[in-house]
């Protein structure tokens, strides 16, 4: 799901998609996500929202994005929930909804590998380098 995919971009953690659509007439599927601090609250939720508005897709409405703590882009059949993590756990939409089908999504960007920050050392007796 393309909305996944931009909260990960944005390093999104514990992203999940729930089935709502047999539960309630509200919408057909929730995501829901954690992030590290309101700073980063506010970037998913901008980034959702400024990733598919470049596909046409507009919300139907925002709400707490500016706040940091948990913001709700409402997109219809699909809404967005993106939280602090302490508020996430506060609020337990998972437990909630706990008869929803519950998928994980995962980011498949490989991370860079990590640089070791050791370099090679002349040796003082042959002047070759030594690990």
């Amino acid at each position: 799901m393309e909305i996944a995919k931009l909260a990960l971009d944005k390093k999104a953690e514990k992203v999940v998609i729930l089935n709502i659509a047999k539960l309630s007439s509200i919408a057909d599927y929730l995501l829901i996500c954690s992030a590290q601090s309101e700073r980063q609250v506010h970037a998913v939720a901008v980034a959702i929202e400024d990733g598919l508005k470049k596909k046409g897709v507009r919300p139907m409405g925002t709400e707490g994005a500016r706040e940091g703590r948990w913001a709700l882009v409402d997109y219809g059949d699909v809404i967005a929930h993106v939280f602090f993590e302490p508020v996430r756990e506060f609020y337990d939409l998972e437990g909630l909804w706990a008869e929803a089908p519950l998928t994980e999504v995962k980011d498949t960007q490989k991370p860079a590998p990590k640089k070791t920050g050791k370099r090679a050392i002349p040796s003082k007796k042959t002047g070759s380098p030594k690990k």
